[in-house]
């Protein structure tokens, strides 16, 4: 008769700290008490070719918030080629909010790759501790803020719209738009640090700048040599385009929906930008239906823009159009429906059919331009 067998024993109890979780693993809701070191608030710099693109700045603004909110300090990170000029940068960042500025100079960050900026960042982060780290969402941040999320095994909300502080956990509060721009949810990184998040050019205003602001600059070394580098930086060739639809730095937008029923009627939306010296926008649908240019998309899945004058032909104003120009100056708003939803929100409201507002609009501005000239000469 054979004999059962026996049962294997016991494994003796683990007394190690579990490892780390990749975020989204789980529910872990509770800060481990590790991470609760983490203190700042710090906005990787982007920088091309010597000068700093204005969504750090606009991001240094919300930071300031942020941190005078968690009583803690405001850092900026400035990764460079040897000779770039990164300690002018980071003096221009304390004009706007900054409390300290870490510094890399190497051979190998002179130009945009990442895997030295990726390394570069999160070694900074690995030492110094932030709690919250921000980039804006442009080709360059959205490329290096997810291999740094991934890298730090940590939680990233992309392209929001609005960042606070939950009173409650003291957690980063990221709205962003969700479901096509029909919902904005809030999220937060509760159990990781640090919590990021990266915001489009143009969603923050521009934070004022103070002139007599200083700050501590900290150098710092990479450590990283070309060969480790996968990637070569060959040459920069510049895009003949890039400057020919600049939506998100206009002064002045006419944008039309599909209440233009047709794209020939929207050539009425690019004569009046002329007139008014502006540029032409458009919502989703308009593009989609191949009426004009992706570049003139306005909205969450398009251009973000603060123009001083946003002028609204036949558009109803759902949140997906909404969240990517609400914050302009002054919105005019053209629509035959008294209840459209652009009219909750719009400065002004025209109820009428933009096809007939539209040619009036145009002809009344262009005669009054012309007077103002004839009066200035």
């Amino acid at each position: 008769m054979s004999e059962a067998p026996k049962a294997a024993p016991a494994a003796p109890a683990a007394t190690a700290t579990p490892a780390r979780r990749p975020a989204g693993r789980g529910r872990n809701l509770e800060l481990p008490e590790h991470l609760k070191a983490y203190k700042g608030v710090w906005v990787f710099i982007e920088h091309d070719r010597g000068h700093v693109h204005s969504v750090s700045w606009e991001l240094l603004g919300e930071a300031r918030k942020l941190a005078d909110k968690l009583g803690s300090g405001v850092g900026v990170v400035v990764l460079g080629g040897p000779d770039e000029a990164l300690e002018k940068f980071a003096a221009e960042a304390f004009t706007y909010g900054a409390d300290k500025a870490y510094i890399v100079h190497d051979p190998v960050l002179l130009g945009y790759r990442n895997e030295p900026f990726t390394k570069g960042l999160t070694d900074l982060v690995n030492k110094y501790q932030p709690e919250i780290l921000l980039l804006g969402a442009t080709s360059m941040g959205r490329d290096l803020a997810g291999s740094v999320a991934t890298t730090l095994l940590t939680g990233l909300t992309a392209d929001c719209t609005e960042l606070n502080i939950d009173p409650t956990s003291r957690a980063l509060a990221a709205t962003r738009p969700t479901f096509g721009g029909s919902l904005l949810c809030t999220i937060m990184t509760l159990a990781y640090r640090p919590q990021m998040a990266t915001v489009r050019p143009r969603v923050m205003a521009m934070p004022p700048a103070d002139a007599g602001r200083g700050g501590e600059i900290v150098q710092e070394t990479l450590g990283m040599v070309e060969t480790q580098i996968v990637t070569k930086l060959l040459d920069f060739i510049a895009d003949a385009h890039s400057q020919k639809i600049n939506l998100p730095y206009a002064d002045v937008i006419v944008s039309g929906g599909k209440g233009l029923k047709n794209p020939e009627n929207f050539k009425l939306v690019f004569e009046l930008a002329r007139v008014l010296g502006g540029e032409v926008g458009a919502t989703r649908p308009c593009v989609q239906a191949g009426w004009v240019e992706a570049e003139r998309q306005v909205g969450q899945t398009g251009k973000t823009v603060r123009p001083k004058l946003y002028i609204a032909a036949g558009i109803s104003g759902a949140i997906q159009h909404r969240v990517g120009m609400e914050a302009s100056d002054v919105i005019v708003a053209i629509n035959t429906d008294p209840n459209a939803p652009i009219f909750d929100f719009a400065h002004y409201g025209i109820v009428g059919n933009a096809l007939q507002v539209l040619p009036a609009l145009t002809q009344a501005f262009a005669q009054h331009l012309a007077q103002h000239r004839k009066l200035a000469a």
